[in-house]
């Protein structure tokens, strides 16, 4: 089902009765946002073994660089697709070819479809190896477990766990996603979860349960029909003296400021937590791997944090001018009309952006959304924000520099580190103040022109 929504545009209207311009409406179809899909990660140093076993005739699963997120999706056919950060598209992943698959950087995450009856139920996600596990890991895991809605996690055959591991438990818990504990067992039971779970079909038939649970209970928060969806929608009788431009203007300029002394501040925590993995942990030939995961990590948090920000705007300017609080309708329609002008705000080129690393410590933008959508570690079908994508990454050719032996000078290490950190922040910062700006411009107008005519929707 879809609502017609259209944001006021009086440009060449014609003169209405009692001497007010006409208004000119640009309708757009709305169509209804679709539920996250429902998902399975499957996480810990026996999260191999526990995957083919759930997977059953359709495993084993393959190999992919451990860095990776593997995510097993239903299909006609088996296949398989890497996504590589600074390829617009996806590159095809030989399933019997070595662990890098011949790809100049290890992917973010390589999709495998396969035509397996559980698929029907969720996607199925195997988490990187447990030595991702540090700051920037642990949070794009918990990323992909939010959204996914569930976590089975597999210890070791030792029955260790880290505590990375432990914490990473206790977040996801405290998110509210479901938690699945398996530990190794004898052979002929392998995996025993829980006090009633013996063998891993009573797991499938848990998560299977799960899954038509957490579908019903997405979909009843998500209705296809909102309050405000469609109808006309007036501005306050006191739109004019609200002072709502000024509020919004002001609104603009402190969420910019204070997203970008987070970010500023995050990247500074990187480029400490950087030098100690050159001096002490993983060195030259490990940085590649760490930095990217850190600079995915800041992408996710740079995201959040201006989408929450500009939520918080929209709802406030929204408050100002119609006098009462927007409900979720109305407030979704204005979100598409700011989101669209917002596209169109840099001469109708591509606003997402791709911020990559490049070898000489230099970073390259790239725009599209398929360059974006090669970035994540796990797809986001829904898309609710009003800002476009973002991703920062590091390119294959920086992968190939720290490759050779002979970069194993830690004090060019250092420097290279610290000069691309510093330009990561650079690009990232402007990156939000154009945003801020460009959503102050677009309600702005918008916002003008409703409180000119009375009219915000119809």
């Amino acid at each position: 089902m879809t609502a017609a929504v259209g944001a006021v545009d009086s440009v060449g209207a014609e003169p209405g009765a009692g001497g007010r311009r006409g208004i000119r409406l640009r309708v757009d179809p709305v169509e209804p946002v679709p539920d996250e899909p429902t998902a399975v990660v499957v996480a810990g140093g026996g999260r191999g073994p526990l995957l083919d076993a759930l997977l059953g005739a359709s495993g084993p699963a393959p190999d992919v660089p451990a860095s990776a997120y593997l995510v097993v999706q239903p299909g006609l056919r088996v296949a398989a697709w890497a996504y590589v950060p600074g390829a617009r598209l996806p590159q095809p992943y030989d399933l019997a070819g070595p662990r890098s698959g011949g790809l100049v950087r290890p992917p973010r995450r390589v999709e495998l479809s396969l035509p397996d009856p559980l698929l029907r139920h969720f996607t199925l996600i195997r988490a990187p190896d447990r030595s991702t596990l540090d700051v920037a890991g642990s949070r794009i895991l918990l990323d992909v477990v939010r959204r996914a809605g569930a976590l089975v996690h597999v210890p070791a055959a030792d029955g260790s766990v880290t505590t990375a591991e432990r914490d990473l438990l206790t977040q996801v818990a405290e998110s509210g996603a479901a938690v699945f504990r398996a530990a190794a067992g004898d052979p002929a039971a392998p995996f025993d979860v829980g006090p009633d779970l013996a063998d891993a079909a009573q797991l499938r038939r848990a998560l299977v349960e799960w899954a038509g649970a957490e579908a019903l209970a997405r979909a009843s928060a998500n209705p296809p029909m909102l309050p405000g969806a469609y109808g006309t929608v007036r501005v306050s009788a006191g739109a004019h003296e609200s002072g709502w431009a000024e509020r919004l203007d002001r609104a603009c300029l402190v969420a910019g400021r204070t997203v970008r002394q987070r970010v500023a501040i995050e990247l500074a925590n990187v480029h400490l937590r950087g030098v100690q993995e050159i001096v002490f942990g993983v060195g030259s030939a490990g940085l590649p791997d760490a930095l990217d995961r850190e600079m995915h990590a800041v992408s996710l948090r740079a995201v959040a944090e201006c989408d929450a920000a500009v939520d918080r705007i929209l709802d406030d300017a929204l408050t100002q001018v119609l006098g009462e609080i927007p409900s979720e309708g109305v407030r979704r329609r204005v979100a598409l009309a700011v989101r669209r002008e917002v596209a169109g705000a840099d001469d109708a080129s591509d606003p997402t952006r791709v911020l990559l690393v490049t070898s000489t410590a230099g970073v390259a933008a790239i725009a599209g959304t398929g360059a974006v959508t090669a970035l994540a570690a796990y797809r986001e079908e829904a898309d609710r924000a009003v800002l476009p994508p973002l991703g920062v990454g590091l390119s294959g050719a920086c992968y190939q520099y720290w490759a050779a032996p002979d970069r194993a000078d830690q004090g060019h290490t250092r420097s290279w580190l610290q000069q691309a950190v510093r330009g990561v922040e650079l690009e990232l910062l402007s990156e939000v103040s154009r945003r801020f700006e460009a959503v102050r411009r677009s309600l702005n107008a918008l916002l003008t022109e409703a409180v000119d005519h009375g009219i915000l929707l119809t």
